[in-house]
């Protein structure tokens, strides 16, 4: 699937590695053309499938873009839900959608990425002992 070139790509993982930095939480990113369903819930179906839920923590963030469909969502897994609240993801996908009106998909990730990164440091610190559990790879779905 060619949405990113593989010079965007290492963008998108240096973000990751970049947010990783300052905070326990495991961060991932899936993409795919199309969404069948509701954007949640195929976020959720995703954010399983990769074992995202399988954190020690259980603090892995999943940024979800559909991109021919222009849907995305932000989920986080139960750690995370539990100490956050309400609406916590709301500013972050506020400052994605400005980048993604204007079709930069990268710019919207990342930026995403960058201020997730930041929300976490404050409920899930760095811990130097701490392993990077995830891919910092983009999830390239097929889509239906």
């Amino acid at each position: 699937m060619a949405i990113f070139n593989e010079e965007e790509q290492q963008r998108i993982r240096v973000a990751i590695e970049n947010a990783e930095k300052h905070t326990s939480g495991q961060l991932r990113v899936c993409i795919e053309k199309t969404c069948s369903e509701n954007v949640l819930d195929r976020a959720a179906k995703y954010f399983h499938q990769l074992d995202m839920h399988k954190t020690k923590l259980r603090n892995g963030v999943l940024i979800y873009l559909a991109t021919v469909d222009r849907k995305f969502a932000i989920i986080g897994d139960a750690g995370i839900n539990k100490v956050v609240p309400e609406n916590f993801w709301d500013d972050t996908k506020e400052d994605m959608l400005e980048h993604f009106k204007y079709g930069n998909l990268v710019e919207g990730i990342v930026t995403g990425l960058e201020i997730a990164g930041k929300h976490l440091q404050k409920y899930f610190p760095y811990h130097s002992n701490g392993k990077n559990e995830l891919s910092d790879d983009i999830a390239f779905m097929d889509g239906e």
